[in-house]
């Protein structure tokens, strides 16, 4: 039961947004309200809303009933801006629209855009925004702009701060200004005229005192993001720029940002890296110095416990391991527009270097592929660390901000402190050109003893920070829950007391995110730390960071890998502390749908989680421990039966293409609902796109002698699955398949008693581990009898089942994708022709996690004249067969399919069933990319 205010809130709410759309169940609530730092708070409400009209009524309904509100992007942040008990409003499908100004000199972005996806969109310009930080693929721009975020990059220069231009704002009592057009300036000056005189005033104030203005410009030369931009204050004259500008950075508590236009930057496109090894980190904090006044775009320090976190990471420079204990390294990167610039900034930079002692001699690389190795370390350091901590406890990630002369000095006090209150694995790295140091370390909230210890480091060092170098206690991070009580101790009252009067100006009642970066609880940075409890070793080392939330094709359905491991969590730590509880029950029961059945389990998410965390395999783990005796005797049946069982799905579905043909589409759908509702859903969903039956394939004579020869293993789908209505090419995959190797000239070998043949995918995703294990065993041995022991490469048209044989089966076997075996070894006997197509492309999770989403394009570009590569759908959701039994996953996963492939005439990929959602949702056949180099190479 809602308390008062939030049940009236609850009601009044439901009028303008719809009831779907507002979420009070504990799943929900738990997982929606969990972000990346080291709080939880549990809201009573969460709302996504879809419009500006929704967030200005939302806001004005709160505003009338005090209602405190806290504003959700992706989440990413790290000091526990984005978590309420209160509610939570998310950005929810809409925010995604966006306009390049002329020339692309600056671009307007909705605030649900993924930081790189507005890259992607300036990169035919070769331009960018100018805020580039380490979560720039999963964080959103309205969370770069409300912590103004920066990066290794920016600096200070090129930051939200510095590069907006305009913004649409939504203030706390609803109303709206949008600052590039004249008529909402004039109506907000006449509707909100006193917090324009008031900005006004502040200024004046601030101006007056010499010492505070001088203060505030010599604290915002590095990077500062403690308390509100007061820079703003003394930097414009204009009360709707101070206004715009103290938006920047203000987590939420001011306003909500609806829309920003950036001024954009350069994209050099040449670019060399060098790491350079130095004896001390005051030596290679010294240098950085140095690097300030050179050609150098970036500089990242990583000292002796970084290098150490990531020892043995291919691409490091060999023997790092044998390295003193006090050395410290810095990589830096130089950026030109071609080139000739590229080659005359080394030199610059070489020469600037050459009396410098470094460890061991250094050298700058322009090869992409040596280069981007070095950055990934660096970016590594984060997963390594977070890879060893102990289960149960949490990373802590602080950054901090000091003018360059004393940066060394100042990083070997921070490594001091960290040995004075016992941390041990403390590695310090950071971008030493802006005078901006990172650290992590691992940390234990659960016992009070350690909690006392974290307090009393934080003591010491927001001390050490401001009383010694009036530094930044945060340089990029946002001030959030965690520096919010140090605030004033950086400032000083004076200053501090003007951050209040900004607060109660735009925020009277202090509804917008309460508790962040202005709070008057000195304890605040230490309660409500939240609990990381040991679930499964599978997931434990997930730091709920949300870098993998933006490729899960059930985000905007259910949950993300992020929210399946925090709310598992809660259900182990219920489990033994609550059994019984009425709350365990009702998350264990909702967990079934929301965790376990629409989970489309495809690992997209490993490669983008810091410490490596699979949350499809420890899904799958789940499945498994669920399937009890009769589920694996029904699958140990079936794999025993397994040719049997292929007929039998080839007849049905050849019965429902007849029925389909018979009764019409619209009769079809109609009754396969109505058999699926009667069912409750346990009947598959029948779709217009349903294919018909496979056939048995018959290869042609071919000579033996022929040197060229290829093991052909057509997967289960494919060998059963014919083509669909809406197919103009009626051939079946693997009669495409042969078609495209005999034309490259090899002999072609299928498997013997290949109809009872399955890789074990089918029951592996389903948890059925017996049976699948089964079924690989005696794949296996199939194909190496086929292939010679190897001898011959194995090619599978299903880039799933493909993937999983290669991690499965024996190595000695030579797998191929067909991409890959076409582009390494059929280019030359298959002369290509382009024709004359639009077509769309659609890599699977599958072909993603093998790297060959760029041979696939390439390939494409081959056969022909325009390629289309929608943005956003990293998978489609169909996972198996979740897209006959939860159809609802493949709908959302493809949602924007359709509008993005409205000029193509055709769909190509490499997973039949995947084709079959990919066509259902797009408007347009898809077909194995097999089909359109068969059509090329006529």
């Amino acid at each position: 039961m809602l308390p008062s205010p939030y049940k009236e809130f609850k009601t009044e709410l439901s009028a303008f947004i719809p009831k779907a759309r507002i979420h009070t169940d504990p799943l929900r609530l738990l997982a929606y309200g969990t972000d990346a730092s080291v709080y939880r708070l549990t809201p009573k409400l969460v709302v996504d809303v879809l419009d500006e009209a929704e967030v200005m009524e939302l806001l004005g309904l709160a505003h009338r009933l005090q209602v405190p509100v806290t504003f959700r992007a992706a989440g990413t942040s790290l000091s526990g801006q984005a978590v309420t008990d209160s509610v939570l409003v998310r950005i929810g499908k809409g925010w995604r629209n966006w306009r390049v100004g002329e020339k692309a000199e600056k671009i307007t972005l909705q605030p649900g855009i993924i930081g790189s996806g507005a890259n992607k969109i300036l990169a035919e310009f070769g331009k960018k925004i100018g805020p580039d930080p380490a979560s720039i693929d999963s964080c959103f721009i309205g969370g770069i702009f409300a912590n103004n975020a920066s990066g290794m990059c920016c600096g200070t220069a090129d930051n939200s701060y510095k590069t907006v231009l305009s913004t649409r704002m939504i203030l706390a009592d609803g109303a709206l200004l949008d600052t590039a057009d004249a008529k909402s300036r004039a109506a907000f000056a006449r509707s909100h005229g006193h917090i324009l005189a008031g900005l006004a005033a502040l200024r004046e104030k601030t101006l007056a005192d010499q010492a505070l203005a001088e203060r505030i410009r010599r604290k915002f030369k590095i990077k500062n993001t403690t308390g509100y931009s007061l820079n703003a204050l003394v930097d414009f004259e204009d009360p709707f720029e101070i206004l715009q500008h103290v938006m920047v950075g203000s987590e939420g508590t001011l306003g909500f940002i609806a829309e920003v236009t950036y001024r954009t930057v350069e994209e050099a496109p040449f670019k060399a890296s060098a790491l350079l090894l130095l004896p001390t980190v005051k030596d290679a904090c010294d240098l950085a110095s140095a690097v300030a006044r050179l050609p150098v775009a970036s500089a990242e320090l990583m000292d002796r416990a970084s290098l150490r976190s990531v020892e043995g990471t291919p691409g490091l420079p060999e023997g790092l391991e044998t390295l003193d204990d006090q050395v410290c390294s810095l990589l830096v990167e130089t950026r030109a527009p071609n080139q000739e610039g590229l080659n005359a900034n080394i030199a610059a930079i070489n020469e600037a270097f050459k009396d410098v002692h470094f460890v061991r001699p250094y050298a700058f690389t322009d090869k992409p592929e040596e280069y981007g190795k070095l950055w990934r370390i660096r970016k590594g350091i984060l997963a390594s660390v977070g890879g060893m901590r102990p289960v149960g406890t949490s990373i802590v990630i602080e950054d901090v901000a000091f003018t360059l002369d004393r940066l060394g000095e100042a990083a070997t006090d921070l490594q001091a402190l960290f040995a004075r209150h016992g941390y041990s694995v403390a590695p310090l790295f950071g971008h030493a050109r802006d005078g901006n140091l990172h650290f992590v370390f691992w940390q234990d909230f659960g016992a009070p003893a350690e909690v006392a210890r974290y307090k009393a480091f934080m003591d010491d060092f927001s001390k050490l920070i401001t009383e010694k170098y009036d530094g930044s206690l945060k340089a990029e991070h946002g001030t959030g829950r965690n520096v919010a009580p140090f605030v004033e101790l950086e400032w000083g009252s004076t200053a501090y007391a003007i951050m209040k009067e900004i607060k109660n100006l735009l925020d009277p009642q202090g509804i917008l995110n309460p508790g962040v970066l202005l709070n008057e609880d000195p304890q605040g940075h230490v309660k409500n730390l939240k609990p990381l409890t040991p679930a499964d070793p599978l997931a434990d080392k997930c730091m709920e960071c949300g870098f993998c939330e933006s490729v899960c094709p059930s985000r905007e359905l259910t949950l993300t890998p992020r929210q399946r491991i925090a709310a598992y969590r809660e259900i182990c730590r219920l489990r033994a502390a609550e059994p019984k509880s009425p709350a365990l029950k009702q998350l264990e029961k909702a967990y079934e749908y929301m965790g376990k059945a629409t989970c489309a389990t495809d690992s997209l998410c490993r490669p983008r989680c810091p410490a490596g965390v699979d949350t499809g395999v420890f899904i799958k783990s789940l499945r498994h421990k669920d399937a009890g005796a009769c589920a694996n005797k029904l699958a140990n049946g079936i794999a025993d039966h397994f040719a049997g069982t292929c007929r039998a799905m080839s007849f049905m579905l050849n019965s429902a293409d007849g029925l389909h043909r018979l009764l019409g589409t619209t009769v079809m759908q109609n009754g396969a609902r109505l058999l699926r509702c009667l069912s409750c859903k346990k009947i598959p969903l029948w779709n217009k796109d349903m294919p018909k039956g496979g056939r048995k394939l018959h290869l042609p004579a071919v000579p033996s002698p022929n040197p060229k020869k290829v093991v052909y293993f057509p997967s289960c789908i494919a060998r059963n699955m014919g083509p669909g209505a809406e197919h103009a090419d009626r051939r079946s995959e693997p009669e495409a398949v042969v078609s495209v190797l005999l034309k490259g000239g090899y002999d072609v070998i299928l498997p013997k008693d290949m109809e009872k043949l399955c890789c074990g995918m089918a029951f592996a995703s389903k948890g059925l581990t017996d049976a699948a294990r089964k079924k690989e065993k005696e794949l296996e041995a199939a194909l190496k009898a086929a292939s010679n022991n190897g001898e011959y490469p194995v090619l599978c048209e299903t880039s799933p089942c493909l993937l999983h044989m290669k991690e499965t089966l024996d190595p000695a076997i030579r797998f191929y994708e067909p991409v890959e075996f076409i582009m390494d070894n059929l280019m030359d006997a298959l002369p290509l022709q382009k024709l004359p197509k639009t077509v769309a492309l659609h890599a699977t999770c599958s072909m993603r996690k093998m790297g060959l989403e760029g041979k696939l394009e390439a390939l494409a570009r081959k056969c022909a004249e325009n390629v289309v590569v929608p943005e956003g759908i990293d998978c489609c959701g169909w996972a198996g067969d979740r897209g006959f039994t939860h159809p609802e996953l493949n709908e959302s996963a493809l949602k924007s399919l359709r509008m993005q492939v409205s000029a193509c005439e055709a769909g190509y990929s490499s997973s039949r069933t995947c084709q079959i959602g990919l066509s259902l949702h797009s408007g347009i056949p898809y077909y194995s990319i097999v089909f359109l180099v068969d059509e090329a190479s006529k």
